[in-house]
């Protein structure tokens, strides 16, 4: 089984490193039809504001208003995880009245690609 996943992640890879266009989008009769398996399958996406760490008195206190302080610096870049992997780098913005995150530094490939491994 591992050997099929290091197979899969070098050949996410490989395609990965081809040159492309920046605005253009990867088109299905690009892509390796082994890695087409794989394009659907739902990812969990998480945006991480910041981390603190209280105790169980601490929490169990927490009332409507209760402000917690994290350890990010205000307009210090979110983090964007992908299960659980840092993917990239990104500022809070807001569409439609929801918020939403703008990716300004991402991880490269080649280190997204060797956290599958």
């Amino acid at each position: 089984m591992s050997n099929n996943l290091d197979d899969l992640a070098d050949k996410l890879l490989a395609e990965t490193e081809k040159p492309k266009n920046k605005e253009a989008k990867i088109e299905d009769k690009d892509i390796d039809p082994n890695l087409k398996m794989i394009l659907d399958i739902p990812l969990r996406v998480t945006v991480e504001l910041g981390r603190t760490k209280m105790s169980v008195r601490d929490l169990v206190n927490l009332g409507q208003g209760a402000v917690i302080e994290l350890s990010k610096l205000a307009g210090e870049p979110l983090e964007v995880f992908v299960n659980d992997k840092l993917i990239a780098r990104g500022e809070a913005v807001v569409v439609n009245e929801k918020f939403g995150v703008r990716l300004t530094d991402i991880i490269s490939t080649k280190e997204r690609v060797e956290q599958l491994k």
